[in-house]
């Protein structure tokens, strides 16, 4: 059951916007592109042991770079945004 979790979660995001939401009580992770809100919330909650406000989603999408000449595209990915509820943090810079 665990293992689903990990799935959802992809990655933390450590950006200087994520560190600046972190003053708020907001978490910013990358999730699985079909990962629902209530499926991010149920994962943040079990693994992290923390109690969730809510959560908003969004998916940013790949941006066209060029490397020596040759146009490339990076790919899409969703993030989600998690406000957490007072009293709960969740330290990022740790392994988990």
């Amino acid at each position: 059951m665990k293992e689903e979790y990990y799935d959802v979660i992809v990655s933390p995001l450590i950006t200087e916007k994520a560190t600046m939401a972190s003053e708020f009580n907001q978490v910013i992770f990358k999730v699985a592109p079909k990962a629902t809100k209530p499926q991010v919330k149920e994962a943040v909650e079990q693994l992290f042991g923390v109690k969730v406000k809510a959560v908003n989603t969004l998916v940013r999408k790949g941006k066209t770079k060029r490397f020596r000449g040759i146009a490339g595209k990076q790919v899409d990915f969703k993030k989600a945004i998690v406000t957490l509820e007072d009293g709960f943090s969740i330290d990022v810079t740790t392994g988990l």
